[in-house]
């Protein structure tokens, strides 16, 4: 498929955005927004703002691109006016392309349709921070992947040290079926969940508060195209049922999880919350950020080898603000998505390998996101290794867990030659 207008590099739009922000005229994510008075729309973000899809169908400003996208046009307006992306997802990527080149239309400078007519416009275009961001869909599935290597390594080695990598690894993307209703939207607090453990040094278990709660950094893909029972996802097909990315924290619950985890895996450690950034970034916006991967050996089986480029330079930062504190948030982590062994594109292709269904709106995280040096580390587990070497913060406070009252936050970008495409961010507070 030949590059979008709307990756354009020399797009300005009428819209004053900062330099460095994450939502330029490039970017154009989709979200769902809620205003009391008006109810869900689907909206765009641009800048500061949110453009209100719904409110630009309403008063006529897709019904060109109707002539082109025959679904789009008999469905408008009123997929716009949901509470999640779903029913746009279903009119597939032509849609989707459609509609984010006809928003660049409109915010690009030179274009008067929406920038001077003042009522349109004060109608149309909300500031971010009087609208309420919903989860962006409503995930009937998801899935957590287990595909960056040096995540798997450093966690394989504190349980297994003269084996930390099992013989499957290599071979195929490793997962788990996660609780899809724990997924949450960004600044949702997070409860500290209770469970079954076993203290250090101790033979019996206990039922109590998590002793060990954790952040996991990750990104998710958003599945745009369903498929039917049976079916399979040829790997060069893939990204076709790809819609967008977006930041994903898989909270985690350490000592409740190594207690649990054997024979069948991750159960209620991992299962109690989920926190996913509102905007979702399409692929076709980091199109230009594509990267080749780590090289894979063994050679994967031929089901999992694809030509071309299906990794992506998204650089990635975790950021702690204590409980209490005054002082700004604190980077403690960053790495880059471009580490991940598995790419996007072999995580589907395998999961629907032996016919499993995909259905609209499905959440499938990357697990977490670690990268080859100490300060790249995706988690707590391994940047503190289990707690054993607290991280020290200003103010002569240590870190090995989180605490209630700590926040957490994620943040994630790709930038190139001056264009910056930011994923927004994702935050909780234990609560």
């Amino acid at each position: 498929m030949p590059a979008s207008p709307a990756n354009d590099p020399t797009l300005r739009s009428w819209i004053d955005i900062r330099p460095g922000d994450d939502f330029p005229i490039q970017n154009l994510p989709f979200g769902v927004m809620e205003v009391p008075e008006w109810g869900p729309r689907l909206a765009v973000a641009i800048g500061g703002y949110a453009l209100d899809l719904y409110a630009c169908a309403q008063l006529g400003y897709f019904e060109a691109i109707g002539n082109d996208v025959p679904a789009l046009g008999a469905a408008l307006p009123k997929v716009f006016r949901r509470r999640s992306l779903h029913a746009f997802l279903r009119l597939g990527p032509a849609a989707w392309r459609a509609v984010r080149e006809r928003v660049s239309e409109l915010l690009r400078h030179d274009n008067p349709a929406l920038r001077d007519n003042e009522l349109a416009m004060r109608t149309c275009l909300l500031r971010q921070r009087d609208v309420t961001l919903l989860r962006p869909v409503k995930p009937a599935n998801y899935v957590d992947f287990y595909s960056s290597l040096e995540h798997a390594a450093n966690v394989g080695a504190m349980f297994r040290p003269d084996n930390p990598l099992l013989p499957n690894w290599r071979h195929m993307p490793i997962a788990y079926h996660g609780r899809a209703n724990s997924i949450v939207v960004s600044g949702t607090p997070i409860r500290r969940p209770q469970g079954q453990y076993r203290p250090a040094g101790q033979e019996a278990p206990v039922f109590g508060p998590t002793q060990q709660l954790d952040f996991e950094l990750e990104t998710a893909f958003i599945v745009g195209q369903g498929t039917q029972q049976g079916d399979t996802v040829p790997i060069g097909e893939a990204e076709s049922h790809i819609f967008g990315l977006v930041l994903f924290n898989d909270w985690s619950a350490r000592d409740i999880q190594s207690w649990e985890y054997q024979p069948l895996g991750p159960f209620l450690g991992k299962n109690f919350a989920s926190s996913v950034s509102p905007w979702v970034v399409t692929l076709d916006a980091l199109e230009p950020f594509r990267v080749a991967g780590p090289a894979q050996e063994p050679t994967p089986l031929p089901y999992l080898q694809a030509e071309g480029t299906h990794h992506f330079d998204i650089e990635l930062e975790v950021l702690v603000q204590p409980a209490g504190s005054t002082t700004a948030p604190l980077v403690i982590s960053r790495t880059n998505m471009r580490h991940l062994y598995w790419s996007m594109a072999q995580q589907l292709t395998h999961h629907a390998s032996n016919g499993c269904p995909l259905a609209v709106g499905d959440v499938y995280a990357s697990g977490t996101i670690s990268g080859p040096t100490p300060g790249s580390l995706g988690s707590l587990l391994e940047l503190t290794q289990r707690g054993t070497e607290p991280l020290n913060l200003p103010d002569g406070l240590q870190l090995g867990f989180l605490r209630d009252g700590d926040t957490v936050i994620l943040r994630g970008f790709a930038e190139r030659e001056g264009l910056r495409i930011g994923l927004g961010e994702v935050s909780g507070t234990v609560g």
